[in-house]
């Protein structure tokens, strides 16, 4: 029996690899498929000698695909991760970064309306406080995620992006490096990201989010900003929530924040949460403010639960993905000795 299940897991498993494989090829193979990248952004108005350019070396990156399929936000749990994060040494940084530029973040978030704990929140983990440097080859990795048939529409998209960027002079093409989904820069910015919400903070002429710090806040910040952030509150909190009323739930149907997968309950007063039974690690009851919120089970439902409020969707808006929107919010807590 134990022989049989092996073997219907290996043919399942093959079926997937066939089928994957089947919707890449419908492309064609990776050449052909350059070539029509190559006609679009032609027809984009990107100029002739910047398309050459960056497609002339392209190349398919293997490995892509791996980390593409074992990302860390998705495989392990809230604890595990928490644990990798939000560290003794990335809380001293993050705290001597914070008075190091408190001036400077101080003004950022006055234009944007964001607090700078969470500011270096992100930068913290998105590069270690800009400490750690991708250096992916940015056009293969996109150009792999692009062809593959997992997330290929968003992908090319953001190949395309790359492309104007250097059509545009934002960035030069021997600079183009980035993690190995494309993120760029100190904030990670998918290109998309970086037209839409890089900031010029200095104006000096240039959205510099590589180099400049003062632009690599006002771009974190103008994302938060952009979807929603609401300075006046903050992401939510650790809570207590009965058995009865988790599995009372069920499964969470509410998208966490626009165009992302990961769910939440449906939102709630906190009077009403405090109603059904939710406290405080504590088992004080919840604040009385009048916000609402949403319970998150990161882990599933005998997994740590959180109440969150609107701006953990901001957060989730820059990463969908729990693990990651909750540890912000606590490394955040804990660069700002917030209780």
């Amino acid at each position: 029996m134990k022989r049989l299940s092996l073997l219907i897991l290996y043919l399942f498993a093959g079926t997937l690899s066939v089928i994957e494989s089947a919707k890449a090829s419908s492309k064609g193979d990776f050449k052909t498929w350059v070539n029509g990248v190559r006609a679009e952004a032609l027809q984009l108005g990107i100029r002739s000698e910047v398309v050459e350019e960056l497609l002339a070396n392209v190349k398919q990156n293997r490995r892509v695909i791996k980390r593409d399929r074992s990302q860390a936000e998705f495989k392990l749990t809230l604890k595990t991760y928490r644990q990798r994060v939000i560290t003794p040494t990335n809380i001293s940084v993050g705290r001597n970064k914070a008075s190091k530029h408190q001036d400077l973040l101080e003004a950022v978030a006055a234009r944007y309306g964001v607090q700078p704990r969470f500011i270096l929140a992100i930068w913290g983990i998105e590069t270690r406080y800009g400490a750690v440097e991708a250096n992916v080859p940015l056009i293969s990795s996109l150009a792999t995620l692009a062809y593959d048939a997992r997330r290929s529409k968003f992908f090319r998209k953001q190949l395309l992006d790359t492309m104007r960027m250097v059509n545009r002079g934002y960035i030069d093409a021997n600079s183009l490096f980035g993690s190995w989904a494309g993120a760029m820069g100190q904030p990670q910015f998918m290109p998309s990201s970086y037209l839409a919400f890089a900031q010029d903070f200095d104006g000096d002429g240039r959205r510099d989010i590589w180099k400049n710090e003062g632009d690599v806040f006002a771009s974190i910040a103008n994302y938060l900003a952009q979807h929603g952030w609401n300075s006046k509150t903050t992401w939510g909190r650790r809570v207590q929530a009965p058995s009865s009323l988790i599995v009372s739930l069920g499964n969470p149907s509410r998208r966490a924040a626009p165009g992302c997968r990961a769910k939440t309950s449906a939102r709630k007063k906190l009077n009403e949460w405090q109603k059904l039974g939710v406290r405080r690690t504590d088992g004080t009851d919840l604040p009385t403010a009048s916000l609402s919120a949403a319970l998150v089970l990161p882990d599933g439902q005998k997994g740590e639960a959180y109440l969150v409020y609107s701006n953990y969707a901001a957060i989730m808006a820059y990463n969908c993905a729990h693990l990651y929107a909750i540890t912000v919010g606590m490394l955040a807590d804990r660069i700002g000795k917030v209780e």
